[in-house]
Protein backbone atom coordinates (compact mmCIF):
# COMPACT_ATOMS: atom_id res chain seq x y z
CA UNK A 1 0.00 0.00 0.00
CA UNK A 2 1.11 3.30 -0.59
CA UNK A 3 0.62 6.01 2.27
CA UNK A 4 -2.18 7.70 1.45
CA UNK A 5 -3.68 4.35 1.19
CA UNK A 6 -3.08 3.53 4.95
CA UNK A 7 -3.96 6.93 6.19
CA UNK A 8 -6.70 8.87 5.20
CA UNK A 9 -6.01 12.90 5.13
CA UNK A 10 -7.18 14.86 8.20
CA UNK A 11 -7.12 18.38 9.38
CA UNK A 12 -6.23 18.91 12.76
CA UNK A 13 -8.62 21.36 13.20
CA UNK A 14 -11.59 18.91 12.08
CA UNK A 15 -10.31 16.75 15.25
CA UNK A 16 -11.36 16.46 18.96
CA UNK A 17 -8.93 17.70 20.92
CA UNK A 18 -6.64 15.12 22.93
CA UNK A 19 -6.49 16.19 26.42
CA UNK A 20 -3.13 14.97 28.48
CA UNK A 21 -4.04 14.08 31.90
CA UNK A 22 -4.32 16.08 34.39
CA UNK A 23 -1.63 18.87 35.08
CA UNK A 24 -0.11 18.13 32.23
CA UNK A 25 -0.49 20.30 28.77
CA UNK A 26 2.91 19.28 27.26
CA UNK A 27 4.92 16.12 26.51
CA UNK A 28 8.46 16.54 25.64
CA UNK A 29 9.35 13.24 23.51
CA UNK A 30 13.63 13.07 23.72
CA UNK A 31 14.84 10.65 21.36
CA UNK A 32 18.65 9.75 21.75
CA UNK A 33 19.68 7.81 18.39
CA UNK A 34 22.90 5.36 18.75
CA UNK A 35 23.86 3.18 15.57
CA UNK A 36 26.60 0.77 14.04
CA UNK A 37 28.36 2.09 11.01
CA UNK A 38 30.26 -0.69 9.99
CA UNK A 39 33.51 0.47 8.52
CA UNK A 40 33.30 -1.58 4.64
CA UNK A 41 30.20 0.61 3.79
CA UNK A 42 29.97 3.90 2.75
CA UNK A 43 29.69 5.99 6.35
CA UNK A 44 25.45 7.01 7.13
CA UNK A 45 27.31 11.17 7.48
CA UNK A 46 29.93 12.86 6.58
CA UNK A 47 31.92 15.57 8.68
CA UNK A 48 35.03 14.74 6.24
CA UNK A 49 34.38 14.90 2.70
CA UNK A 50 37.37 12.46 1.04
CA UNK A 51 40.23 15.20 -0.28
CA UNK A 52 39.73 13.87 -3.97
CA UNK A 53 36.25 14.65 -3.91
CA UNK A 54 35.21 10.91 -3.81
CA UNK A 55 34.40 8.74 -1.35
CA UNK A 56 37.05 6.00 -0.40
CA UNK A 57 36.81 2.61 1.54
CA UNK A 58 37.50 2.63 4.13
CA UNK A 59 36.46 5.91 5.30
CA UNK A 60 38.68 6.03 8.68
CA UNK A 61 37.97 9.66 9.19
CA UNK A 62 34.17 9.94 9.38
CA UNK A 63 34.08 6.12 11.19
CA UNK A 64 36.32 7.61 13.71
CA UNK A 65 33.87 10.56 14.00
CA UNK A 66 30.87 8.45 14.97
CA UNK A 67 33.34 6.21 17.17
CA UNK A 68 33.59 9.30 19.15
CA UNK A 69 30.44 9.36 20.27
CA UNK A 70 29.93 5.86 21.16
CA UNK A 71 33.52 6.58 23.46
CA UNK A 72 32.45 9.99 24.73
CA UNK A 73 29.63 11.89 23.59
CA UNK A 74 27.24 8.95 25.25
CA UNK A 75 29.01 9.12 28.25
CA UNK A 76 28.74 13.24 28.11
CA UNK A 77 25.15 12.44 27.54
CA UNK A 78 23.75 10.20 29.80
CA UNK A 79 25.58 12.18 32.52
CA UNK A 80 23.52 15.33 31.56
CA UNK A 81 20.21 13.35 31.23
CA UNK A 82 21.04 11.62 34.66
CA UNK A 83 21.89 15.28 36.14
CA UNK A 84 18.32 16.27 34.29
CA UNK A 85 16.28 13.13 35.55
CA UNK A 86 15.13 12.46 32.17
CA UNK A 87 14.96 9.22 30.95
CA UNK A 88 14.92 8.92 27.37
CA UNK A 89 13.81 6.65 24.11
CA UNK A 90 16.90 4.74 22.69
CA UNK A 91 16.84 4.88 19.32
CA UNK A 92 19.55 2.00 18.92
CA UNK A 93 20.61 -0.61 16.13
CA UNK A 94 20.34 -3.57 17.48
CA UNK A 95 24.16 -4.48 16.68
CA UNK A 96 24.73 -1.96 19.46
CA UNK A 97 23.81 -4.54 22.01
CA UNK A 98 26.65 -7.07 20.45
CA UNK A 99 29.34 -4.42 19.24
CA UNK A 100 28.79 -1.88 22.35
CA UNK A 101 27.42 -3.61 25.22
CA UNK A 102 28.58 -1.04 27.46
CA UNK A 103 26.24 1.78 26.27
CA UNK A 104 23.40 -0.81 25.91
CA UNK A 105 23.50 -1.92 29.55
CA UNK A 106 23.46 1.67 30.40
CA UNK A 107 20.19 2.71 29.43
CA UNK A 108 18.89 -0.46 30.22
CA UNK A 109 19.70 -0.89 33.58
CA UNK A 110 18.72 3.19 33.66
CA UNK A 111 15.16 2.25 32.62
CA UNK A 112 15.37 3.97 29.44
CA UNK A 113 13.33 2.96 26.15
CA UNK A 114 14.87 0.27 23.63
CA UNK A 115 13.11 1.54 20.48
CA UNK A 116 14.02 -0.30 17.20
CA UNK A 117 16.69 1.09 14.79
CA UNK A 118 17.23 -2.02 12.39
CA UNK A 119 20.07 -4.26 12.91
CA UNK A 120 23.13 -1.87 11.55
CA UNK A 121 22.68 1.79 10.01
CA UNK A 122 21.42 0.41 6.66
CA UNK A 123 18.48 2.26 4.79
CA UNK A 124 15.94 -0.29 4.86
CA UNK A 125 15.52 -0.25 0.71
CA UNK A 126 19.32 -1.84 1.15
CA UNK A 127 18.25 -4.85 2.50
CA UNK A 128 18.64 -7.90 1.20
CA UNK A 129 15.22 -9.40 3.12
CA UNK A 130 13.76 -6.82 5.26
CA UNK A 131 11.17 -9.01 7.29
CA UNK A 132 14.16 -10.80 8.31
CA UNK A 133 16.49 -7.74 9.52
CA UNK A 134 13.26 -6.42 11.42
CA UNK A 135 12.80 -9.78 13.08
CA UNK A 136 16.72 -9.85 13.73
CA UNK A 137 16.51 -6.64 15.26
CA UNK A 138 13.62 -7.91 17.56
CA UNK A 139 14.61 -10.84 18.94
CA UNK A 140 18.30 -9.07 19.76
CA UNK A 141 16.73 -6.40 22.09
CA UNK A 142 14.28 -8.61 23.70
CA UNK A 143 16.76 -10.82 24.17
CA UNK A 144 19.32 -8.28 26.06
CA UNK A 145 16.39 -6.15 27.72
CA UNK A 146 14.11 -8.86 28.75
CA UNK A 147 11.21 -7.13 27.18
CA UNK A 148 9.77 -6.53 23.38
CA UNK A 149 10.00 -3.48 22.22
CA UNK A 150 7.00 -1.75 21.04
CA UNK A 151 8.53 1.08 19.08
CA UNK A 152 10.50 1.50 15.56
CA UNK A 153 12.50 3.75 13.65
CA UNK A 154 13.89 3.34 10.63
CA UNK A 155 17.41 4.20 9.67
CA UNK A 156 17.20 7.75 8.61
CA UNK A 157 13.37 6.95 8.72
CA UNK A 158 13.62 4.92 5.81
CA UNK A 159 10.46 2.44 4.76
CA UNK A 160 9.42 0.45 1.80
CA UNK A 161 6.04 0.18 0.81
CA UNK A 162 6.27 -2.74 2.66
CA UNK A 163 7.39 -1.97 6.16
CA UNK A 164 4.47 -0.84 7.99
CA UNK A 165 3.05 -4.28 7.35
CA UNK A 166 6.45 -6.26 8.44
CA UNK A 167 6.48 -4.10 11.27
CA UNK A 168 3.21 -4.87 12.89
CA UNK A 169 4.25 -8.50 11.91
CA UNK A 170 6.95 -8.34 14.00
CA UNK A 171 5.03 -7.10 17.19
CA UNK A 172 5.56 -3.19 16.14
CA UNK A 173 3.27 -0.79 18.06
CA UNK A 174 4.38 2.52 17.03
CA UNK A 175 6.47 4.00 14.30
CA UNK A 176 8.52 7.19 13.86
CA UNK A 177 9.06 7.42 10.32
CA UNK A 178 5.64 9.11 9.21
CA UNK A 179 6.57 12.67 10.54
CA UNK A 180 3.16 14.56 8.84
CA UNK A 181 1.39 15.26 11.67
CA UNK A 182 1.79 16.78 15.73
CA UNK A 183 -0.34 14.18 17.13
CA UNK A 184 -0.41 10.23 16.93
CA UNK A 185 -2.28 9.06 14.64
CA UNK A 186 -2.86 5.40 12.75
CA UNK A 187 -1.97 4.11 9.63
CA UNK A 188 -3.24 0.67 8.51
CA UNK A 189 -1.64 -2.78 7.70
CA UNK A 190 -2.51 -6.06 7.20
CA UNK A 191 -1.72 -7.30 10.78
CA UNK A 192 -4.10 -4.52 12.68
CA UNK A 193 -3.65 -0.58 13.40
CA UNK A 194 0.04 1.22 13.93
CA UNK A 195 0.23 4.18 15.81
CA UNK A 196 2.79 6.99 14.48
CA UNK A 197 4.45 9.23 16.85
CA UNK A 198 5.48 12.95 15.99
CA UNK A 199 9.07 12.24 15.38
CA UNK A 200 11.01 15.19 14.34
CA UNK A 201 13.12 16.13 11.63
CA UNK A 202 13.90 19.56 12.43
CA UNK A 203 14.59 19.64 16.16
CA UNK A 204 17.01 17.39 14.97
CA UNK A 205 21.12 17.85 15.31
CA UNK A 206 21.17 16.04 12.33
CA UNK A 207 19.44 18.60 9.75
CA UNK A 208 20.65 21.23 12.07
CA UNK A 209 24.33 20.83 12.59
CA UNK A 210 25.49 18.17 9.76
CA UNK A 211 23.34 18.60 7.02
CA UNK A 212 22.14 22.71 7.05
CA UNK A 213 25.72 23.31 8.68
CA UNK A 214 24.21 26.02 11.09
CA UNK A 215 25.94 27.18 14.05
CA UNK A 216 25.64 24.86 17.45
CA UNK A 217 23.40 27.59 18.98
CA UNK A 218 20.73 27.46 16.63
CA UNK A 219 19.77 24.19 17.79
CA UNK A 220 18.57 25.77 21.20
CA UNK A 221 16.98 28.55 19.18
CA UNK A 222 15.20 26.39 17.22
CA UNK A 223 13.82 24.21 19.89
CA UNK A 224 12.85 27.00 21.94
CA UNK A 225 10.97 28.86 19.22
CA UNK A 226 9.29 25.34 18.67
CA UNK A 227 8.21 25.15 22.32
CA UNK A 228 6.58 28.41 22.91
CA UNK A 229 4.41 27.86 19.83
CA UNK A 230 3.57 24.37 21.26
CA UNK A 231 3.01 25.33 24.97
CA UNK A 232 1.06 28.65 23.66
CA UNK A 233 -1.18 26.41 21.00
CA UNK A 234 -1.28 23.42 24.62
CA UNK A 235 -4.04 25.47 26.16
CA UNK A 236 -6.82 24.03 23.70
CA UNK A 237 -5.40 20.40 22.92
CA UNK A 238 -2.39 17.84 23.99
CA UNK A 239 1.03 19.00 22.28
CA UNK A 240 4.38 17.02 21.76
CA UNK A 241 7.90 18.73 21.62
CA UNK A 242 9.96 15.80 20.14
CA UNK A 243 13.64 16.14 20.73
CA UNK A 244 16.03 14.07 18.26
CA UNK A 245 20.10 13.69 18.97
CA UNK A 246 23.53 11.71 18.33
CA UNK A 247 26.12 11.26 20.31
CA UNK A 248 28.74 12.04 17.55
CA UNK A 249 26.94 15.60 16.76
CA UNK A 250 25.18 16.60 20.55
CA UNK A 251 27.97 14.85 22.26
CA UNK A 252 30.83 17.10 21.95
CA UNK A 253 32.28 19.44 24.14
CA UNK A 254 31.13 22.46 22.00
CA UNK A 255 27.24 21.41 21.35
CA UNK A 256 26.01 19.46 24.49
CA UNK A 257 25.30 22.99 26.48
CA UNK A 258 22.75 24.04 24.04
CA UNK A 259 20.82 20.26 24.33
CA UNK A 260 20.76 21.06 28.52
CA UNK A 261 19.62 24.76 28.08
CA UNK A 262 16.84 23.64 25.88
CA UNK A 263 15.65 20.65 28.56
CA UNK A 264 16.07 23.30 31.35
CA UNK A 265 14.31 25.64 29.64
CA UNK A 266 11.10 23.71 28.72
CA UNK A 267 11.82 22.02 32.14
CA UNK A 268 10.31 25.18 33.70
CA UNK A 269 7.10 25.44 32.40
CA UNK A 270 3.94 24.01 34.04
CA UNK A 271 2.46 21.24 33.23
CA UNK A 272 5.12 20.10 31.06
CA UNK A 273 6.35 16.21 31.29
CA UNK A 274 9.16 14.24 29.75
CA UNK A 275 7.68 11.07 28.31
CA UNK A 276 8.85 7.93 26.50
CA UNK A 277 7.45 6.91 23.03
CA UNK A 278 5.81 3.75 24.93
CA UNK A 279 4.18 6.09 27.76
CA UNK A 280 2.84 8.34 24.55
CA UNK A 281 1.66 5.06 22.97
CA UNK A 282 0.00 3.60 26.54
CA UNK A 283 -1.37 7.46 27.29
CA UNK A 284 -3.07 7.83 23.07
CA UNK A 285 -4.16 4.05 23.24
CA UNK A 286 -6.26 4.96 26.39
CA UNK A 287 -7.90 8.02 24.86
CA UNK A 288 -9.08 5.46 21.51
CA UNK A 289 -10.51 2.76 24.17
Amino acid sequence: MKPIERSAYSAIVDRPPLRLPADTRLVVWPILNVEVWEIERPMPRQALTAPTGVSLLPDVPNWSWHEYGMRVGFWRLHAALGRLRIRPTLSINAKVCESYPRIAAAARDGGWEFMGHSYVQVPMHKLENERDAIQRTMDVLEKFTGKRPVGWLGPGLTETFDTPDLLAEAGVKYVGDWVYDDEPTEIATRHGPLVTLPYPVEINDIPILSLQHHPSEMFLRRGRDAFDRLYAESADRAKFLSVAFHPYLSGVPHQIKYLEELFEYVGRHPGVAFWTGEQILDWYRSTQA
